[in-house]
């Protein structure tokens, strides 16, 4: 006869685990000897380790109790059972883990891989991430309203990048966020902005559908404008 100690650490559990398994119904609590004590038996031992390896299997505690007396095709069933349930589980860990590896990823996750490759573009060229995430955003917006209209602009956007006056426009808008409405700055910017649209539709070079210049203004997502941004519209308005 042993104690709950003694049987504890023979099945290599915690006393705890033993008491817990006594409350679920998986192995029958001994009487009391003279002195107060639970005593165990070599009977109560082999059912222990039983209860053990199955859970230590991945077998559910409410399973068990039918398993540990099972004949051996029921037995055979039941673990082919709970192994298919635990390889669908595996399977969905899987999905979850290749979803937060595409969330490391950043934007690719939300938007196509032609506008993720622009905001790559974006951070390349030094844009804020504040712009960045209003240009995350709108593609996201755009994305889900319009999927041919959005990869139409994407490639605009990504064509007007190579325009070495549309980049520095396109920094000195995203630097302007934060200069004070007054600054004298401004007008210099609206009328270099005007300018180059105005070359724009001088040229033989496409429409510009959504340029993100005539976007600044035009933003509704949060940090959209600012109190310099909105002067430099009124501007750009004339």
């Amino acid at each position: 006869m042993i104690t709950i100690g003694q049987l504890a650490e023979y099945a290599g559990v915690t006393v705890k685990a033993v008491r817990h398994y006594h409350q679920r119904g998986l192995l029958a609590e001994p009487e009391r000897d003279s002195s107060g004590y639970r005593r165990y038996t070599a009977e109560d031992a082999i059912a222990l380790v039983k209860i053990r390896t199955l859970a230590e299997a991945g077998v559910p505690l409410a399973r068990i109790g039918d398993l540990l007396d099972a004949d051996p095709d029921a037995l055979t069933a039941a673990i082919a059972e709970i192994d298919h349930g635990l390889q669908e589980r595996i399977a969905q860990l899987r999905r979850t883990r290749d979803q937060l590896a595409q969330l490391r990823g950043g934007d690719r996750l939300f938007v196509s891989p032609e506008a993720a490759a622009l905001l790559d573009e974006l951070r390349a060229l030094g844009v804020s991430e504040r712009q960045i995430r209003l240009e995350r955003d709108g593609w996201i917006l755009m994305r889900t309203a319009s999927p041919e209209d959005a990869l139409r602009w994407t490639a605009e956007k990504r064509e007007l990048l190579t325009d070495p006056d549309f980049r520095a426009l396109y920094l000195d808008h995203d630097a302007a966020y934060d200069w004070s409405p007054d600054d004298p700055r401004l007008p210099a910017l609206a009328e270099r902005t005007r300018t180059w649209f105005g070359d724009q539709h001088r040229s033989e070079r496409r429409p510009v559908h959504n340029p993100t210049i005539a976007r600044l203004a035009a933003q509704s997502q949060p940090e959209a404008s600012s109190p310099a941004w909105d002067r430099l519209a009124r501007l750009m308005r004339g």
